[in-house]
């Protein structure tokens, strides 16, 4: 039996309990062998956003999923470095796997955009989609095949935890000396305090 991957890209600037709780729902979902957290070194969207150290954010991603089996973590676009994109991390991933079932998991509030991302038609040669819901966030699937047609017959939909839990707004709390304790796991919690991160305002944190 073909082994069952889904890739899990993201920023994870930090990593909190809402991201650990939709892999866990698309794992079981979609009975899957593994999910791979894959931290990005800069994301296309979000350049000249000022982010914690990729160093920080990879070791804060392998505290968070240590005691799962279930989850792994990849440092492939931060070994890479420059501006990640997600399709070289799914043919990078295919080449190693090539016998796999590859899925690459989108929040609905990012899946709006991916008829605009790079070489998107080539990424879902690769690997399905994975529409995950977004508390909030109303996705039409139609309306993502009108505009990526290769995606018809490619993707797939799961409800997702109703987690409203942002990493920005863990930031913000931070800054503001406001508890964020039940926000992430406590060895990531731990982390932050010890290495002083987001203690700074963004405008004022060195850039990594």
């Amino acid at each position: 039996m073909a082994l069952r991957l889904a890739l899990l890209g993201g920023t994870f600037d930090p990593i909190h309990f809402g991201h650990l709780a939709l892999a866990a729902d698309v794992q079981h979902a979609l009975q899957l062998d593994r999910v791979v957290f894959v931290p990005a070194a800069q994301q296309p969207f979000k350049l000249g956003r000022s982010v914690a150290p990729a160093r920080d954010r990879l070791r804060m991603v392998q505290l968070a999923i240590a005691d799962d089996a279930l989850f792994d973590v990849s440092a492939i676009e931060i070994e890479r470095g420059g501006v990640s994109y997600s399709v070289d991390t799914v043919v990078a991933f295919r080449r190693m796997f090539p016998a796999a079932e590859l899925f690459f998991i989108v929040g609905a509030d990012a899946a709006g955009d991916l008829a605009r991302w790079h070489r998107v038609e080539e990424l879902v040669r690769h690997a399905r989609l994975v529409i995950v819901d977004r508390p909030g966030v109303a996705f039409d699937l139609q309306r993502l095949y009108a505009a990526l047609p290769p995606a018809r017959g490619r993707t797939c939909h799961v409800p997702g935890p109703a987690f409203d839990i942002a990493s920005s707004e863990i930031r913000r709390r931070l800054r503001a000396g406001l508890p964020v304790r039940y926000h992430l796991p406590a060895a990531v919690y731990r982390y932050i305090q010890t290495q002083g991160l987001y203690v700074r305002a963004a405008s004022d944190a060195p850039a990594s």
